[in-house]
């Protein structure tokens, strides 16, 4: 199978490079699919991705996981179609399982600000879980502005716009099987 991870692509107008191959993506999903699976060993947690970003990194992530567990989805907005966080966090879909007495782990595309997370996690904890956790695929640390505990991070990364792996611009590039960011030297 071919994947669609050209060295620079064009999205919305603007030009992207490579910032995190397929490859090295898929090497650190593996280490945490390994490392979920030993720390929910006897648990059976339940993995509620958060879309529409998380999707592909839960997907994959899954096909690491070597405990039972189940999988469920809600919806967030705070970003609209445009780069930045509006500030505001709209519900779009709730989660449709039971999870009273269960081990959640919240699964994260990225997390910049916090804002959602932080949202995400009051909501969740009214749900009275047996255990909360959150993983990201991404964690930008210098642009965090809330208190929100994270548990597994695939990758720590700078301050920059990202696109591609599930991350879109205007709902554009979540098809990209590698991670871009703004190619300034091309400008």
């Amino acid at each position: 199978m071919d994947l669609y991870q050209p060295d620079v692509v064009n999205v919305n107008g603007e030009d992207f490079r490579v910032y995190l191959t397929h490859e090295e993506i898929q090497q650190r999903i593996k280490q945490l699919g390994l490392i979920l699976s030993n720390d929910y060993k006897g648990k059976q947690p339940i993995f509620i991705g958060v879309l529409n970003g998380a999707y592909i990194f839960l997907a994959d992530l899954m096909r690491y996981v070597t405990v039972p567990c189940e999988v469920d989805f809600l919806k967030l907005s705070s970003y609209g179609d445009e780069k930045v966080s509006s500030g505001q966090v709209q519900d779009l879909k709730e989660i449709d399982a039971n999870l009273k007495d269960r081990h959640v782990i919240l699964v994260e595309d990225i997390i910049d600000t916090g804002l959602s997370m932080k949202y995400l996690v009051e909501k969740v904890k009214k749900k009275n879980p047996a255990s909360l956790s959150v993983i990201t695929m991404l964690h930008k640390a210098e642009a965090t502005q809330h208190d929100v505990q994270i548990d597994y991070t695939a990758f720590k990364i700078p301050n920059l716009f990202v696109l591609g792996y599930g991350l879109d611009y205007a709902q554009e590039g979540r098809n990209l099987a590698q991670i871009y960011i703004p190619d300034v030297d091309n400008k």
